[in-house]
């Protein structure tokens, strides 16, 4: 692992029993990188981020965060004081304040972010937490998360509760965050927002790694999806034309097309049909992977991301809730 090198994964694995929750895993994030993290739900992303975090223990394989190997509690305890995690399922200790909550999390690791970061994202503090929106625990999370001032943040569906507005202001922080050298290993099954905010992408499915992708090769291959009813009943392979990598019919007689260049070609092989019915949207990532990585199978088991402190870290007073 290189100085350069936020994160090193090497042949990580986790199972559940028989059921692989991450297989082989296998990457690099360098140092001021925003890397995407990506899989349609329940891919295992969940599942790589708790084992990479020492949340869950792997079954095998290696992980070294900030230089540090995550895999020994040594380690893990000496990379945590530089990293901030949101996870995918925001749950803390509901009986306690949100001001209580922060205090507690600042006198682990610092705080002296929290002021500047509760004006982009205000919250009621001396409100209970049980009391929260989904919104309000969501801003706490990235509160909590960039407050000490991390070299490396890890997130787990960061965006999800928020507004419009505040995931605009979040992908705002992300920048500046960036900017000022932080590396950010971003988790999502979004690809508009991993269109605005990553740099490289790593794409699992079935809880294996697929493919890792710089974003412009990713956005190459999002396009259009156009679906379409004619009047006749072409065969799809009259649309194999360029700018159309896939074209598909199903058993109603709707055509899917996926567009990535060459609309007038297109247009004008849709014009040799009667077309009865047409729609045209921005590909989503199920798209993507669907379209050029296979629609795999469904992974099942629960995966519960947690906010839990080391064992040896007491927490405030509270339902121990996380």
């Amino acid at each position: 692992m290189s100085a350069s090198t936020a994160i090193s994964l090497e042949g990580l694995t986790k199972y559940y029993g028989e059921v692989p929750g991450i297989v082989d895993l296998t990457l690099e994030v360098e140092r001021g990188e925003v890397f995407g993290f990506l899989g349609p739900n329940g891919a295992g992303k969940s599942t790589a981020i708790l084992t990479m975090l020492g949340l869950l223990t792997p079954t095998r394989g290696d992980a070294r965060l900030l230089g540090h190997d995550v895999t020994e509690r040594a380690g893990l305890l000496e990379a945590k004081r530089d990293i901030g995690y949101i996870p995918g399922d925001v749950t803390f200790y509901d009986r306690i304040t949100g001001e209580r909550l922060l205090d507690y999390f600042g006198r682990l690791k610092g705080d002296e972010r929290r002021d500047e970061l509760l004006d982009r994202f205000p919250i009621p503090e001396s409100r209970k937490i049980a009391e929260y929106s989904s919104g309000n625990r969501q801003k706490l999370a990235i509160v909590q998360a960039f407050m000490h001032d991390p070299e490396l943040v890890i997130m787990d569906e960061p965006t999800r509760g928020l507004d419009p507005l505040l995931q605009n202001e979040f992908y705002e922080l992300i920048d500046a965050e960036q900017a000022a050298g932080v590396t950010v290993f971003f988790s999502s099954h979004i690809l508009s927002e991993v269109r605005r905010v990553c740099d490289r992408v790593a794409i699992i499915r079935d809880a294996e790694l697929v493919t890792l992708e710089e974003i412009d090769s990713l956005l190459a291959k999002s396009g259009k999806v156009v679906t379409a009813t004619f009047a006749e009943s072409p065969d799809p392979s009259v649309f194999d034309i360029a700018g159309v990598p896939q074209a598909t019919v199903d058993t109603d007689g709707r055509y899917t097309l996926i567009v990535t260049d060459n609309y007038n070609g297109l247009v004008e092989r849709l014009a040799a049909f009667t077309i009865r019915d047409l729609e045209i949207r921005q590909t989503s990532l199920e798209d993507v992977f669907i379209h050029f990585y296979g629609p795999g199978e469904a992974f099942t088991p629960d995966e519960q991301p947690s906010t839990t402190p080391d064992p040896d870290e007491h927490p405030p007073d509270g339902d121990g809730d996380v």
